[in-house]
């Protein structure tokens, strides 16, 4: 394989196949809806210890498979069909229950690890990064196994077929993920660090491979694979919503965070004062993360607070430490017309009255029980950027932890309570930010419609678009001088 990539010719030639570049999972989920439950029942660390189904059961928690794999409208576990909203093109999950006619039920174990790893289904064609294989590809040759072993003798198999994912050209061209494979994704399984304890190696192999936390939190180079080194985990846009940063910086990051509220969030999405789960975060809580047993929550967390910081530009204070009670409701309140719609001019002050008040209180304090969070002291209206508090008006927010659900509608066109147009969004929001957030953020009604569209599209979408010749053409001479510049480090090396 040296010997092939030390050609210039060879790698142009390869490069020439690889026109249909990426779909990495956590950067490319469009209009991200509330969290759908899936139900699970983990085991206990005994049954882990003791019994290789249990094991692989708690990986597939650990692993948030069934998140992706079961349509939220049928509730068939792990028998596939979600729509992942994509700038390329909306990409469903497969079935992945051991059906011998639809599903995986006729893998063979290294077939199974193709898949996992390499992103190489069974009959040989490849997979879009929608299914993170990049970060799976880690996976140790024991926890493949407790997989395969669970999803074969465990999993109920559903004889469903699966929906058809159907990208525009050039990302239509499965083959061409070969390209991408050769570029970016690391071979080899996770080997532990010597010089860490053993809770720090628990912790680094939750996070970068099982958890794949960089596929959300990391922000993706030109052909939208995960940036490593000092880039890695330190926040990315997520579609209508942004990941924040991961590593120990006091201002963007958890570095104000303490070891009780890092476990707090994580196991229930839910610290009053600092952050509340919302969007694909929810979802990771729900149906993943408050599952997690306490000694792997306490390797994350260890892992997380061992990163070294990495500075978000224009972050005057923690994100958590902005805003305090300010109650304007005597100003507004009865001065709105009546009728259902709300007038377009309507100041964000008056919105907030109308449209908010009620739950997050006048003064924004939200509610003593912390049931309705304060608007200050909140990462969500604290940050550097306004996505997160603009998608949870627009998508609304919905997480359940042990049977507990904390639901906020949605705002955007499809409202059951009020449907707010992208000018009154932006002019909530700048209210809010201004009233008990970051004063330096603002949003425009345009910034609102293109988060309510699933968020601005990576370069490497623009460029190649549907029946965009030229723009292929520049895909393939990028990726043929990147092919080159790796074939000659590795010819050096």
């Amino acid at each position: 394989m040296r010997n092939f990539f030390s050609t210039r010719l060879r790698a142009s030639q390869l490069a020439l196949k690889i026109s249909a570049i990426c779909l990495g999972l956590g950067s490319f989920v469009g209009v991200s809806q509330a969290a759908e439950q899936v139900p699970v029942q983990a085991p206990s660390p005994e049954q882990t210890q003791q019994n290789l189904i249990a094991k692989g059961q708690y990986l597939a928690i650990a692993a948030d498979c069934a998140a992706c794999h079961t349509d939220p409208t049928t509730k068939q576990a792990f028998a596939g069909g979600y729509a992942i909203h994509s700038p390329m093109g909306v990409i469903y999950s497969t079935n992945i229950t051991p059906s011998k006619q639809f599903g995986i039920g006729s893998y063979t174990e290294q077939q199974f690890e193709q898949a996992v790893r390499h992103g190489i289904r069974g009959d040989g064609a490849h997979l879009y990064p929608a299914m993170p294989y990049a970060s799976y590809s880690g996976l140790t040759d024991e926890d493949i196994h407790a997989l395969y072993t669970y999803f074969m003798q465990s999993v109920a198999p559903v004889d469903s077929a699966n929906k058809t994912t159907a990208l525009s050209f050039p990302f239509n061209i499965r083959q061409m993920m070969m390209g991408w494979n050769l570029l970016f994704l690391k071979s080899g399984v996770y080997e532990n660090d010597a010089s860490q304890s053993a809770e720090w190696n628990r912790g680094k192999y939750l996070v970068d491979n099982l958890e794949h936390c960089g596929e959300c939190h990391s922000p993706r180079n030109l052909m939208m694979a995960q940036k490593q080194g000092s880039d890695a985990l330190s926040g990315a846009a997520l579609g209508s919503w942004y990941a924040p940063n991961l590593t120990s910086d006091k201002m963007s990051g958890l570095g104000s965070w303490s070891r009780d509220q890092l476990k707090q969030y994580l196991q229930t999405g839910d610290v009053p004062g600092k952050a509340q789960a919302a969007g694909p975060m929810a979802e990771a809580v729900t149906n993943s993360l408050q599952h997690l047993h306490d000694a792997d929550i306490e390797a994350i967390i260890t892992y997380l607070q061992s990163l070294p910081a990495h500075a978000q530009p224009h972050q005057a204070k923690a994100t958590g430490d902005f805003g305090q009670a300010s109650n304007v409701d005597t100003e507004v309140r009865g001065t709105a017309d009546l009728g259902i719609g709300l007038p377009q001019n309507m100041s964000g002050k008056a919105l907030y009255d109308s449209a908010c008040a009620s739950c997050h209180q006048p003064d924004g304090q939200g509610t003593a029980d912390h049931f309705y969070p304060s608007l200050s002291h909140n990462t969500a209206t604290g940050g550097n950027t306004p996505n997160n508090l603009v998608s949870a008006i627009l998508f609304g927010v919905q997480r359940e932890v042990k049977g507990k659900e904390v639901l906020m509608p949605s705002f955007g066109p499809d409202s059951q309570v009020q449907a707010l147009s992208d000018q009154q969004i932006a002019s909530l929001s700048n209210y809010i930010f201004q009233q008990y957030g970051n004063p330096d953020l603002k949003v425009t009604p345009e910034q609102v419609t293109a988060l309510r569209q699933g968020g601005a599209q990576p370069l490497l979408a623009r460029i190649a678009g549907p029946a965009t010749i030229g723009g292929a053409v520049l895909v393939v001479l990028i990726i043929v001088l990147l092919v080159i510049r790796r074939s000659r480090k590795k010819s050096r090396g």
